[in-house]
């Protein structure tokens, strides 16, 4: 293989002979059987074999070769675009062809257009299995992938790396067996089966990929086990900071802390997840972890990723942590370059107990002295390589490791849970604080918008609050800009005397926060805004939202915004507005939403739509975390490999990195981010 074929395959992210075999088709072909002419119908693939009539160029009205193929049943017109001189002799008159394409009706007749074809030589059999057809690159043709595949297949010998009691039990084949299966599929297979990616040799594939994640997951859990991190065990400033609270704690939100508790009293890191639904309380845990850091004498810091997240957590924090002592700073890539040089000096001469901020946590400038826990909220908005920093700055700061805290509004599935967060304890907050009621959800035309805003006007009159959210423009920031400002301007006009304001993400942070201060003391009746608003803002008061073209948003987006309200004691309301017609998509994604306010059967709904990738932010990493399985589909195999993880790494540990090196080479680290 050249050094330039060699550069093609790798961009197809072939790198080793074996990484061949785990190049699987994306559809096959059937070239098994002869279709007679006569019984092609139009619309389907077939292969058909006969004698070339007529051969000729027509110049009119597009210079076209017209080619006619015949055998004992009938005729069938080839019509090429583009083609070449050496074309016209491959298929000169007399000569006989196999020809394989999509027979379409035309007007004189049966025809393909541009399809496959080769010399039909005598006694040469048809192929006993159906083609492979492989996604491929420029440069690179689908019969030189094919070739590579095919040869690697024959010479290849791939040693098991999975135990055979397992293979027996889930009634699985060899590996061997199940590529040949995959690659070159008789034509007996049933086209859904392989489709659908049911068949034995499917199955064994997917299992190999969810075995080999979480062997690497199961791995990175032990390894942390062995690795030191501070016993936070003084419970002073946490005791000190309950009884200053407020509300008492829910009974789910005490579950919660008594795990989270428990973890901090132990040598080993804590890594865990703390989930709960919008508006569940999940801040006032985060406020106990660090409460029982600082009292025990380490530093703590919080992470969010958009700056007014992480002033919503300072504005909340700061409150309830300075009754009890404890010194909060903030830090953020808006602030003066002297302001972070003074703060960061704070935090390295252990003169900030929690801070509090943005990515500019993890600039190499930042030194902790005693950083003992870092949480870090919304963690799947973050890339993959932003928490890996996160994870790779804290490891390098010194061999005692802090504590992590991941904390996450967006309800994770359990088959999600299993195979993504192996190596997370998780715990749940699955109750939302007395007093907090359902929020009536209703879905509207955008032909009703006249109705909608005399709504909002009646809102306003009755001393309530209103966020209005402008739609998603993916092709264009400046579309979004631009849209929200028109939007202000309209209910501006539409709906004076009233205050409106606007909020979006190209403002100043200091503006965005001021117009938000605004809002919060009900200076403003009306507020537009952008996603900025997503998560983390807290308005009691804000009692109606409307969602403009609320079916261009995903299921996620919307159940964070639509939490925005149903904060206060007042019955809610969520406007869905949207712009018929509807794709099945966006039907099926607002119909959810009108159907329940469960944040973990929307999140469950919502990986079945978009599958693990977007779920997790994952494609910020550039990496496919999973190429063949589904965890809807496989979600049997996900806790089957999760079991035969934990037996190899007991006593298997051999075959365990044999796996591991099939299965993800140099990728494993993305696995533990």
């Amino acid at each position: 293989m050249s050094k330039d074929e060699a550069a093609l395959f790798r961009r197809l992210g072939i790198r080793r002979e074996q990484d061949l075999l785990l190049h699987l088709p994306i559809r096959y072909e059937d070239e098994t059987r002869i279709t007679p002419i006569a019984e092609a119908r139009s619309g389907d693939t077939v292969q058909i074999e006969g004698e070339v009539t007529r051969c000729e160029i027509v110049p009119r009205p597009r210079r076209t070769l017209l080619v006619e193929l015949r055998d004992d049943s009938g005729a069938m017109g080839l019509r090429f675009f583009h083609f070449y001189g050496s074309q016209l002799k491959q298929m000169a008159v007399g000569r006989r062809l196999r020809v394989h394409g999509e027979a379409r009706g035309g007007l004189f007749g049966m025809e393909m257009v541009h399809p496959r074809y080769r010399a039909a030589t005598p006694g040469v059999p048809l192929p006993q299995s159906l083609t492979p057809v492989y996604s491929t690159v420029a440069g690179l043709g689908q019969a030189r992938v094919r070739g590579a595949v095919l040869r690697v297949l024959r010479e290849l010998d791939w040693d098991e790396t999975v135990p055979p009691a397992v293979l027996a039990a889930l009634r699985l084949p060899p590996i061997g067996d199940a590529l040949r299966g995959i690659h070159l599929p008789t034509p007996e297979t049933p086209p859904s089966a392989l489709a659908e990616r049911s068949t034995p040799g499917w199955r064994r594939v997917i299992f190999d990929e969810l075995l080999a994640q979480q062997l690497s997951l199961v791995r990175a859990r032990e390894r942390r086990a062995q690795q030191i991190a501070p016993v936070l065990a003084d419970g002073d400033a946490e005791r000190r900071l309950l009884a200053a609270l407020p509300f008492k704690l829910t009974g789910a939100q005490q579950r919660a802390w008594a795990e989270i508790g428990a973890d901090l009293a132990r040598a080993q890191p804590m890594n865990r997840l703390l989930q709960g639904d919008v508006g569940s309380g999940k801040t006032v845990v985060a406020a106990l972890a660090a409460a029982r850091a600082i009292g025990s004498g380490w530093q703590a810091a919080l992470m969010a990723p958009t700056e007014i997240l992480a002033e919503q957590h300072l504005k909340k924090l700061v409150p309830w942590l300075e009754r009890v002592g404890v010194r909060c700073a903030w830090l953020s890539g808006s602030l003066k370059e002297a302001g972070k040089r003074a703060v960061r000096q704070q935090v390295a001469d252990g003169d900030v107990d929690l801070l509090i901020g943005t990515h500019a946590l993890i600039e190499d400038t930042v030194v902790f002295r005693r950083l003992g826990l870092a949480i870090v909220d919304e963690q799947h908005r973050f890339g993959v390589a932003q928490r890996l920093a996160l994870r790779s700055k804290l490891e390098g700061a010194s061999q005692t490791l802090p504590h992590q805290l991941m904390m996450s509004a967006t309800p994770i599935p359990r088959t999600l849970a299993m195979s993504y967060y192996a190596d997370l304890d998780v715990s749940v907050i699955d109750e939302l604080p007395p007093g907090r009621k359902p929020i009536v959800t209703k879905l509207v035309s955008e032909a009703r918008r006249d109705e909608v805003t005399a709504r909002v006007r009646d809102a306003a009159a009755a001393g309530r609050q209103v966020y209005w959210v402008c739609p998603l423009i993916e092709e264009s920031e400046a579309l979004d800009l631009q849209t929200a400002i028109d939007t202000h301007t309209a209910l501006s006009a539409e709906l004076a005397p009233l205050e409106v304001g606007l909020v979006h993400g190209r403002m100043a942070a200091a503006d965005k926060q001021a117009v938000m201060n605004a809002f919060s003391a009900g200076q403003l009746q009306v507020l537009v805004a952008t996603t900025v608003i997503e998560v983390g803002v807290d308005v009691p008061n804000a009692s109606l939202m409307i969602v403009e073209h609320a079916e261009r948003f995903g299921l996620a987006q919307l159940h964070q915004l639509r939490g925005r309200v149903g904060r206060g004691a007042t019955d809610s309301v969520c406007v869905l507005m949207y712009r018929p017609p509807l794709s099945a998509g966006a039907r099926e994604r607002l119909k959810t939403m009108y159907e329940t306010q469960d944040g973990f059967e929307i999140a469950r709904r919502d990986l079945q739509q978009r599958g693990p990738g977007e779920f997790l932010g994952a494609r910020q990493s550039g990496e496919a975390l999973l190429r063949f399985a589904d965890l809807d589909r496989d979600s049997d195999l996900v806790e089957a490999a999760r079991d035969t993880a934990v037996q190899m790494l007991r006593g298997q540990v051999a075959l365990a990195d044999a796996h591991l090196q099939r299965w993800l080479g140099g990728r494993e680290e993305f696995l533990k981010a």
